[in-house]
């Protein structure tokens, strides 16, 4: 494997999350081995009531008010209760670290926000008037309200960001606090993304869009990328966070490593809001900055873990971009779409792919993609399907992907501890 030298060697020595597949990493990695999904029918009447066309989602396995005590649900939107939920599970497995909090940062990113908070103070306003509207509406609704609320859980004093970049806000997020840790500004960096939209309002919009996918009958199979038969995503919820550390700092406590985030990648596509540019330009650019940056070759990538969403367009377009940039090592990679699972968690899902990246090299195991009973001839890659694929043993990389309406692209390169 080549090398590189950057100013500090960035190391995940904690992990945590809640996901439509478990309340915990554990629970969520063993579900996604088994191939299990997370997505079921609502047990609302939303779809009746609003006249939306899908009656499914896929939600929390392990609901918030179910682990947090009434008080902080209270003052919390979901968004944020899931990104405190993940961060205990993640600095608890750091061994919740000693740091000076002015080398101690958070960067938790969501897409969207506190939009029940948001929604439910409009209904409050219209239906009660402005007196019963919360006065810590503003502080649940905002869209840093994940990150500050982390900061003030960990203490953190060297900084609290919440990048916005639509369904790529996880991953640009650790992206971020790697750059925390390189440039000196921390030590330590919580980092990931939280999203809970399983709302009547943003289903219909997003249904409206055409952009989900409408099985009713069938919400296991639903996502299903690379299908042919592939009609949209699911809509999911849930949050990932690491814990990242300067290598120097971990070392110096005795940390476990989990493995190394050696490479970010960021680029812009300038094109559409919703529709990628169709020859992946801004992807293939994104995934090549990472390795770079991380110094690594294409013969060192084992394994992707695709943005995949389980679109018509866009996971193909994605899949050129990967064979393109990996060239004649291409099929050596083990692709999985994990979404197949765990739906689209929307600002939160390069979190949990990230996580699952970390844990596929960390357990030499690529996690299997799910309800690819039909697979398009115009993918141009090794799908692992179905059940789990061993990966090589030795130092090993991988790529998780993550883009984003709006253009945003974002690729993390991932090496093995």
């Amino acid at each position: 494997m080549s090398t590189q030298s950057t100013a500090r060697e960035v190391v995940v020595t904690g992990m945590g999350a809640t996901t439509p597949l478990g309340g915990d990493v554990a629970s969520t990695w063993a579900a996604a081995l088994a191939g299990t999904s997370g997505a079921r029918t609502m047990e609302n009447d939303w779809a009746e009531k609003y006249e939306i066309p899908v009656s499914f989602a896929a939600q929390l396995a392990v609901p918030a008010v179910d682990v947090l005590p009434r008080p902080e649900t209270k003052r919390m939107d979901p968004s944020a209760q899931y990104a405190i939920i993940a961060t205990r599970e993640a600095m608890a497995d750091a061994g919740n670290p000693e740091v000076d909090p002015v080398r101690l940062g958070a960067v938790v990113s969501s897409g969207i926000g506190g939009i029940w908070t948001t929604l439910d103070a409009w209904d409050t306003l219209r239906e009660k008037g402005a007196r019963r509207v919360l006065p810590m509406t503003v502080p649940m609704l905002m869209p840093n309200s994940p990150t500050a609320y982390v900061g003030l859980e960990i203490g953190a004093r060297a900084g609290a960001h919440a990048l916005v970049s639509a369904c790529a806000s996880g991953a640009e997020a650790i992206g971020y606090a790697v750059e925390m840790i390189r440039s000196g500004r921390a030590d330590v960096v919580v980092a990931g993304g939280t999203e809970a939209t399983i709302h009547p309002m943003p289903i219909a919009a997003f249904a409206a869009s055409r952009t989900l996918s409408t099985r009713n009958d069938d919400p296991a199979g639903a996502s299903r990328p690379y299908d042919l038969g592939r009609d949209g995503f699911v809509i999911g919820e849930g949050a990932g966070i690491v814990v990242l550390e300067s290598a120097e700092h971990a070392a110096a406590r005795g940390a476990r490593v989990h493995a190394r985030i050696s490479g970010v990648g960021l680029s812009s596509d300038g094109y559409h809001i919703p529709s990628p540019e169709p020859n992946g330009r801004g992807q293939t650019a994104a995934m090549r900055m990472a390795l770079a940056e991380a110094g690594l070759t294409t013969r060192d990538v084992v394994h992707v873990n695709a943005h995949a969403t389980s679109t018509v367009v866009g996971d193909l377009i994605e899949a050129r971009g990967i064979r393109e940039v990996m060239g004649a090592d291409a099929d050596q990679i083990a692709l999985s779409a994990t979404k197949s699972m765990t739906g689209h968690l929307l600002g939160g899902a390069g979190a949990l792919e990230t996580i699952f990246t970390v844990l596929a090299l960390r357990e030499r195991l690529a996690p299997p993609t799910i309800n690819v009973t039909d697979p398009d001839p115009e993918l141009v890659l090794d799908l692992v399907r179905d059940t789990p694929r061993a990966l090589p043993e030795g130092q090993i990389a991988a790529i998780n992907n993550s883009f984003g309406f709006g253009g945003h692209n974002v690729a993390l390169a991932v090496t093995s501890a």
